[in-house]
């Protein structure tokens, strides 16, 4: 299959090593394009995981994606989130063509983006509300998992799939109130800096849509997350997409069935960085 030439890629919120995560389907569009510059932008790796022993070969597969990239000249920009912040004290350190760092402020055709994750304005993600939020994230990814027993169910008997943890998401009052408040206060800062594009993750929600105030406008945009919408972003002929996963457009990759176990910490430390591209740290 003859690889897409795409200036721009942008990803959020894989959440390798955990259930909910379809790496399959991401692995099959990554060998579909070629990009020059990789965004990831927060949450690839879920550090938060309580089973850091669970990293199926087909989530290898797509760091192995990411290395093949960085080998054959794709920039690959890390943008920390707080899932993998551990991380975060390798910040802007260079490995290759890796660059790993907390935000990232870049100009394209003469327009300011800036790309950040998000969880700086989520206090659920601070102190001692982060050991909650570490529980919830347990019960999401139960969560998911018995969504898709639901759903192959459905398929089964020619029903439409559902998505139970949307559903709860909007209807409940504080997860929809949390969202708007994210996305205007990502807005409201980008306005005040002066910024054309602001490009966040974290909340799982894709978006692209034009703000304009009193003191201003942005564009903002949302890459979503590869649990539920699997959304991601592309910069191509000068302009942003927001686009979605579909299967019936892709090759299904082959990639072993037997899982692996890894430390996840041990994998990303920057030594095993460099030793795929070759570097010394």
């Amino acid at each position: 299959m003859e690889k897409r030439e795409v200036e721009i890629v942008v990803l959020s919120d894989i959440h390798l090593a955990t259930y909910g995560c379809h790496a399959t389907e991401l692995v099959a569009y990554l060998k579909s394009v070629n990009p020059k510059l990789l965004i990831l932008n927060g949450d690839i790796i879920d550090g938060w995981a309580f089973s850091k022993k669970y990293f199926p070969n087909s989530h290898m597969a797509v760091l192995s994606e990411f290395f093949r990239m960085m080998k054959s000249e794709t920039q690959i920009i890390y943008i920390t989130g707080n899932h993998d912040e551990f991380l975060r004290k390798y910040s802007d350190l260079t490995m290759g063509n890796l660059f790993l760092t907390d935000k990232y402020l870049v100009e394209i055709n003469g327009q300011k983006h800036w790309f950040f994750h998000g969880d700086i304005f989520d206090h659920t993600t601070k102190g001692g509300a982060k050991f909650i939020a570490k529980i919830g994230g347990i019960g999401y990814d139960w969560l998911i998992l018995v969504n898709r027993a639901i759903n192959f169910m459905l398929e089964s008997i020619g029903q439409k799939k559902v998505s139970l943890s949307k559903r709860i998401k909007n209807s409940v009052k504080n997860a929809v109130k949390f969202i708007g408040n994210f996305e205007e206060k990502a807005i409201a800062l980008a306005i005040e800096n002066k910024y054309d594009y602001v490009i966040c993750g974290h909340i799982h929600q894709p978006a692209d849509r034009i703000v304009t105030k009193s003191d201003g406008s942005v564009r903002y945009l949302n890459s979503g997350d590869w649990i539920e919408n699997l959304s991601y972003l592309e910069y191509s002929n000068g302009g942003w997409n927001l686009l979605f996963f579909d299967e019936t457009k892709f090759e299904k990759p082959e990639i072993e069935t037997n899982d692996i176990s890894v430390n996840v910490e041990e994998l990303i430390h920057p030594n095993v960085f460099a030793a795929f591209v070759g570097k010394k740290v």
